[in-house]
């Protein structure tokens, strides 16, 4: 025989009233509850939130949203906009001697800044050459920016940036 239990949580009343604005969401007086009965589970999130779209083609790359940048000897802001964005691109460079030195692509809030990902150019006597490919999403807060930078010539970043949802996860 199954179980009842009241279940008072603000985080889940918030989420049902974000998931399901068309039902009026979580109102006064009406307690959330759970069971200790096996139920079989339909997903109907992307319906609820009025998307038709699946989530891993919610990331997909338009015309209008995509950004390309390259990045070669220099450092470049690439987004400084709060929210979730795409990263998606490539790193070459060539090996023909010189220093070794650190390509990167990095998230900073000015005081702080992270590699997220960064390759080491060794600056080896012996030509050759290196591509690297990359896909990742980030989050920047209010007052990050997500930057690029590399040491030399020899080394470039392709980097395509698309924002995928505002800071509260709304899909853009």
């Amino acid at each position: 025989m199954a179980e009842e239990f009241v279940i008072k949580s603000q985080a889940i009343e918030d989420k049902i009233n974000q998931l399901l604005p068309s039902q009026g969401g979580f109102q006064p007086g009406v307690d959330f509850s759970a069971s200790t009965m096996v139920m079989p589970i339909i997903d109907l999130t992307e319906t609820a939130e009025g998307s038709q779209v699946r989530a891993d083609l919610q990331t997909s790359f338009s015309l209008i949203g995509a950004t390309n940048t390259r990045i070669s000897n220099g450092n470049t802001v690439l987004i400084n906009t709060p929210g979730y964005f795409r990263i998606f691109g490539t790193y070459s460079c060539i090996e023909s001697g010189g220093s070794a030195t650190l390509d990167s692509l990095s998230i900073t809030d000015g005081t702080t800044t992270k590699n997220i990902i960064s390759f080491l150019r060794f600056g080896s006597s012996t030509v050759t050459k290196q591509i690297e490919t990359f896909d990742f999403n980030i989050l920047l807060q209010a007052g990050d920016s997500f930057q690029g930078a590399t040491n030399s010539t020899n080394s470039e970043f392709s980097v395509t940036t698309q924002q995928i949802a505002d800071l509260s996860g709304n899909l853009t």
